[in-house]
């Protein structure tokens, strides 16, 4: 199951840097073309893509450990450490001044 979500955190990775699906981050697709023009878009979504990797590469981690060690409590834990890393990373990097657009 964790291959499953591994492979859908890759996939919209991808989709948000590469493919330009901004409209999957939360918040940017509702603000105004003016607003939108103050955010660099492009750095938050190396920020999801790199976020989204990593969680990714710690589920694929931890079902690789729970096949090796036969343990599939490996596989659950690093999960959920995943979700606990991850997440706070996206939100909090991609919501820091680095990405704001200063127009002085």
């Amino acid at each position: 199951m964790n291959i499953m979500v591994a492979i859908i955190f890759i996939v919209l990775g991808l989709l948000i840097k590469y493919g330009k699906l901004y409209m999957l981050i939360a918040g940017y697709h509702t603000m105004s073309k003016e607003e939108q023009k103050k955010v660099d878009i492009r750095g938050i979504a190396s920020v999801f893509r790199n976020g989204m990797f990593g969680m990714a590469a710690l589920l694929l981690l931890g079902s690789a450990l729970s096949l090796w060690l036969a343990d599939d409590r490996i596989e659950l834990y690093l999960f959920f450490l995943s979700i606990a890393i991850g997440l706070p990373y996206i939100l909090i990097v991609s919501n820091s001044n680095k990405y704001k657009i200063k127009n002085d």
